[in-house]
């Protein structure tokens, strides 16, 4: 919340902070809002944790949007960009410096010029930022002096590379961060009582010294380029640009430059990509059963010719059906109960009980009742040979 209503008493300048990802650029900008704030009370504070205030920014520890802050200076009123450094997200940083009047390049004294300097330095050049101030960051990392004058000399060789007056840029050399916790402590801190925040207001003279007031063309017809549309819940959708000039006032109607009427077909065709739209339904995460593996089986493939495999019973297992007893009885010839298996054969049996071609493929001989079945024994069964009539019976049979 503002601390009091604003006023246009003061020329309005837009600038903004560029340069390499992690080099001071938002830790900057929060120690500015906080040096305006200690000398003029109308001015808004904005910490590093609200100017980075979405989750994944805070998640990363980087920018990834730009953020928009204000304050005032004894001359002027400033539009304070503060834009992302990371390479991924260049597009955000170049949406930002189109709105600058001039830039705030911010430079690590530890690491130099890095190649997101040398990119936003090009990209301003592109955009049409004028002005160029240097902030050369991170000094009390740095104990060599001569160090210090190498980075300096690097970035104005750099600047001059890109068609902007590096001798004639100014370089402030200080450290943000030191800064932010002097203010941070004792925000009513003035210039002279720390020598952090007096770099802090080294700074900002050098912006209303070196960059000019632009002028605007306020009696010409409102031209304003949109950049970005959001939806806002409760408000609708938002549009958002910088106005290039004439003046709008609350309430007044304004006509969109560019929307045209889209065709309605009501029928489609292969290739065409329609939209559904269900008003007044919510979409909801359903909740999908987890995915199984259906059973393997043996199926016959093409190519493959079909058999039918029988498998010999285990000394376990029982028939399930009469027929199976009557079909086993017959099979094997008979012995008492006391006594041992004869040796001699089975008598023949007629053509009416002769066993099936199935239960012909197997035979076991007897045993007596009084021997306890054991089921780790081996199994007593046996492949019989078949008889040719048999074969003729079953030729589907597997081994036939």
């Amino acid at each position: 919340m503002a601390k009091g209503v604003f006023e246009r008493t003061k020329p309005h300048v837009n600038v903004g902070t560029i340069g390499h990802v992690d080099h001071g650029k938002t830790t900057l900008t929060a120690a500015i809002t906080f040096a305006a704030a200690a000398a003029n009370p109308n001015v808004e504070v904005a910490s590093y944790e609200e100017i980075d205030k979405a989750p994944e920014e805070k998640a990363r520890g980087i920018t990834i949007n730009t953020a928009h802050v204000e304050y005032e200076t004894e001359k002027r009123h400033y539009s304070h960009v503060d834009c992302p450094g990371h390479a991924d997200y260049v597009k955000n940083m170049i949406t930002g410096a189109a709105q600058m009047d001039g830039a705030i390049l911010v430079v690590s004294a530890a690491d130099g010029p890095m190649p997101q300097t040398r990119e936003h330095i090009l990209l301003a050049r592109q955009v049409g930022v004028p002005y160029i101030v240097v902030f050369m960051n991170k000094t009390d990392m740095v104990d060599d002096p001569e160090l210090l004058e190498l980075v300096e000399m690097e970035v104005r060789e750099l600047l001059s590379d890109y068609e902007f007056p590096g001798d004639d840029v100014p370089v402030i050399a200080g450290s943000a961060l030191k800064a932010l916790e002097a203010l941070q402590a004792n925000p009513n801190t003035q210039r002279g009582e720390n020598e952090w925040v007096d770099k802090i207001w080294e700074l900002l003279d050098a912006i209303d010294e070196y960059i000019p007031t632009p002028e605007r063309d306020v009696d010409k017809p409102f031209l304003m380029p949109v950049e970005d549309v959001f939806t806002i819940t409760g408000r609708g959708t938002v549009a958002t640009g910088r106005v290039e000039r004439g003046k709008i006032t609350v309430g007044e109607e304004v006509e969109i430059v560019g929307l045209r009427p889209h065709p309605q077909d009501r029928r489609h065709r292969p290739g065409d990509a329609p939209q559904d739209p269900q008003r007044g339904h919510r979409r909801r995460q359903r909740r999908r059963p987890p995915a199984r593996r259906r059973p393997r089986r043996d199926r016959a493939r093409p190519g493959h010719r079909q058999a039918r495999l029988h498998h010999p019973p285990t000394p376990s297992s029982r028939p399930r059906s009469t027929s199976s007893r009557r079909r086993r009885a017959a099979a094997t010839p008979a012995s008492s109960p006391a006594t041992a298996p004869s040796s001699t054969s089975a008598p023949p049996t007629s053509p009416a009980s002769s066993p099936s071609p199935r239960a012909s493929r197997w035979s076991c001989p007897a045993t007596t009742s009084s021997s306890p079945s054991n089921s780790s024994s081996p199994s007593p069964w046996k492949k019989a040979s078949a008889s040719p009539s048999a074969k003729a019976a079953a030729p589907w049979a597997l081994g036939s």
